[in-house]
């Protein structure tokens, strides 16, 4: 065998494949010392285009991993003509940074923009800016409640984004070359705990993530490699009793440096034991490859003259622009989270801007409402109107009545045109920004309808000519069903309330989707609709003047709907853990119901059994007189058979539901001694084998509910784990299946002679 040469590609094993490393580093750069470190503070303080207090250079120079280089580019920081500093103009603001190699224990995760979208288990941090003199500084405070909030959340993000995507392969093969954008930041705790200084990547998250991936090691899943990383980020140098008190920055920027030294005594082992003339082994490999990362580190932010946000304000938007069009093109967050994005900071500008209107002087608690700083509780206190019901369902309509307000609309829309860099925003591309600012209450536990909702608010959602005009209000109150009535005397803003509540109720539930031409049917049926129209027109038309078929279609909607799960009828999996037993007394169930004028209760039923709202009946109520053209006579006339066979159809997917005593707990009972023992009879063995089998399986559907109910608080992680994970339960749960299945004709005849 040939002696192994420096620069020739190795091929490892990673997981189930295999990795060619292209090159690797057969020694690691040493720890930088305090001289170099306190020339880069000086160079760093001395820079006229730099705005950093000294704590975050210090920052900065315990993370790069040659201080001397940081130094030069600022010793050159003072003429923007000869700087040796990176430049990035963006709307209302200058960002200036050099480049570097950082320690991959010295950068913290940042918010991850990716999961905007997503309701976590973690809240993230309150975000503050910091200024000097009315001069923007290149930093910014996060707020945790406590260390412990910021373990969880470093943790979570780890987790999360690997979950999303990972580059290990990638960056195990040649580690990470584009460089991952940092700035300082100071982490706060509301408990008292002492601030701490350090840095933190805000654009590569995922880089970040996979180089710590990297790190744990092929067979690692993402829990564990986020408790790498934040035993690692947080871990914290024990003072002797003889050692003068630290601050908590220091202590644990002594912690991390212990664990790079760790690092280094095993990446030097794994060399030597290597030995001379052959190829490092993968230990070693993954040590090289993730123990630095290249970093663009933020250190000067310099407003525009013409730019509106506070100064405090403008490093953080700057940095978030950057970041937005950074990922339309590569590995572009999904439209969800871009929207969040967007409707956050265009309403932070709306905030700050000079638009003059009444609003303006409560709009900051509407942007903490909006963004989920509030909870929805608070709306009644947001609005001053203690009649407003303090739920997910009146926080939704007030927040669409107060950015459709038509200054607050169109400065919103300018705005977010500007973030976007687009010339236009129509209505439609309005409302889709709105959708998930409005699902925050429900994302958890309506995710199986998410992503058709959003769809829905992508295609006009409630956003109708009428309901974007001045001069109405929303009608506070906890009974919708009042409304109808002044609704059909001519009030506008009983019209207008309805279709927003009711509008909103039916596009969460699954209820109303986006106009999708396939779906077109002259038969009632789930998922079908009689004539095609964009959301906003089914609203429109559900909302028209003495439309009272409409009026009672939205006030029933909007009054059954419920926060926390999806009714029977969304056309989802989210009830297929309901009994089978259709005898049961379900009393609580949540379902959309087809309305009948004629009817006391204003409920349709077939067989005295209420009929199941379908799409198609949400569509035919928008305008009856069409349906009845479209349908035609004897189609109209058979509508209630129709009806009732839809109904049928919706409930009869019941046969297909697990039965009840898949939902019985019980914990798993093993085999007994005796099963062990080669003398039991074989009948008595195929006996205690299928009672374990029953047993094992009651427990799996136990761990199955409580999974499910776990999932209904967050949307991530997923509650399975990662596709790898994933496939291998549906692998084995399929053999299993499949082995009962072929069993099926072992009772075939005893059921043909019973029959």
């Amino acid at each position: 065998m040939p002696a192994y040469e420096t620069g020739t590609p190795i091929t490892v094993e990673w997981g189930n494949q295999q990795v060619e490393v292209s090159t690797v580093d057969r020694d690691l750069p040493d720890a930088s010392v305090v001289e170099d470190r306190n020339k880069l503070v000086k160079a760093g303080t001395n820079a006229q285009l730099a705005s950093l207090p000294e704590d975050a250079w210090h920052a900065v120079a315990r993370a790069a991993v040659t201080p001397e280089t940081v130094t030069l580019q600022l010793r050159q920081a003072h003429d923007a003509h000869a700087s040796l500093l990176l430049e990035e103009h963006v709307d209302g603001a200058t960002l200036r940074s050099v480049h570097t190699r950082v320690w991959l224990s010295e950068l913290f995760p940042g918010i991850q923009p990716r999961m905007g979208q997503e309701l976590l288990a973690v809240d993230d941090p309150q975000v503050q800016g910091m200024a000097e003199n009315g001069i923007p500084q290149a930093i910014l405070r996060y707020r945790y409640e406590s260390l412990n909030h910021l373990k969880r959340h470093v943790r979570q993000t780890i987790c999360s984004t690997l979950y999303r995507n990972s580059y290990e392969e990638s960056i195990l093969s040649r580690r990470v070359t584009r460089a991952l954008i940092a700035h300082p930041i100071i982490y706060d705790f509301d408990d008292g705990t002492e601030s701490v200084c350090g840095l933190v990547a805000r654009d590569g998250i995922t880089r970040l993530a996979s180089t710590w991936k990297v790190l744990a090691g092929p067979g690692k899943g993402p829990e564990e490699v986020a408790d790498l990383a934040v035993d690692t980020l947080l871990a914290q140098y024990q003072i002797s009793a003889s050692e003068p008190a630290k601050p908590l920055t220091q202590r644990m920027a002594l912690g991390r440096q212990s664990k790079r030294k760790q690092l280094r005594a095993e990446f030097t082992k794994e060399i030597a034991k290597a030995g001379a003339g052959k190829p490092p082994s993968l230990r070693s490999i993954q040590i090289a490859q993730s123990y630095q990362v290249p970093t663009h580190v933020t250190v000067g932010a310099q407003a525009h003259e013409r730019g509106t946000l506070p100064a405090e304000d403008v490093f953080d938007d700057a940095l978030r622009s950057i970041l937005a069009s950074v990922h339309v093109e590569f590995k572009p967050w999904d439209t969800a989270a871009q929207n969040v994005e967007v409707a956050a900071r265009a309403l932070k500008r709306v905030l700050h801007g000079n638009s003059g209107t009444t609003v303006e002087d409560g709009l900051h608690a509407v942007y903490e409402l909006a963004v989920g700083l509030r909870e929805p509780s608070d709306t009644p206190d947001v609005y001053g109107n203690q009649s407003i019901p303090g739920n997910g369902l009146w926080r939704a309509v007030q927040l669409l009545h107060t950015l459709t307000r038509p200054p607050i609309f169109e400065e919103m829309r300018s705005r977010a045109k500007e973030i976007k860099g687009d010339r236009r925003m129509t209505d439609k591309g309005y409302a889709g920004l709105l959708g998930p600012i409005l699902d925050y209450p429900w994302r958890s536990s309506k995710k199986l309808a998410a992503q058709q909702a959003r769809n829905a608010w992508s295609n006009g959602g409630a956003l109708f000519k009428e309901v974007l005009e001045d001069g109405w209000a929303p009608l506070a109150t906890n009974d919708f069903t009042t409304l109808i009535k002044p609704a059909l005397e001519g009030s506008r803003e009983a019209r207008l309330t309805l279709a927003l509540a009711g509008g909103t109720a039916l596009i969460a539930d699954k209820l109303l989707t986006r106009n999708v031409g396939s779906s077109v049917s002259r038969t009632r049926a789930p998922g079908k609709v009689p004539f095609r129209g964009d959301v906003h027109k089914i609203i429109e038309g559900l909302a028209r003047k003495g439309n009272e078929l409409g009026f009672w279609t939205l006030a029933l909607a909007a009054q059954r709907f419920e926060d926390g799960r999806l009714p029977r009828n969304s056309g989802t999996k989210q009830q297929l853990g309901l009994p089978n037993d259709q005898n049961d007394e379900e009393t609580d169930a949540y379902q959309h119901l087809v309305v009948d004028l004629e009817a006391p209760d204003y409920i349709l039923r077939e067989n005295g059994e209420p009929v199941l709202l379908l799409e198609w009946d949400v569509v035919v109520a928008s305008d009856p007189q069409r349906a009845l053209q479209v349908l035609g006579p004897s189609d109209a006339d058979s509508q209630d058979e129709g009806g009732k066979e839809g109904s049928d159809a919706n409930d009869g997917s019941d046969a297909s539901k697990p039965s009840t005593t898949g939902n019985e707990a019980g914990q798993p009972e093993g085999l007994s001694d005796t099963s062990t023992d080669a003398e039991m009879p074989v009948e008595q063995r195929i006996q205690e084998g299928r009672r374990v089998l029953i047993n094992c399986l009651k427990n799996a559907k136990t761990w199955v509910d409580e999974l499910e109910t776990l999932g209904q608080a967050v949307t991530f992680p997923p509650l399975l784990g990662p596709a790898e994970t994933w496939n291998d339960l549906r692998d084995t749960a399929l053999d299993v299946l499949n082995t009962i299945q072929n069993h099926e004709s072992d009772y075939a005849s005893k059921r043909t002679e019973e029959d």
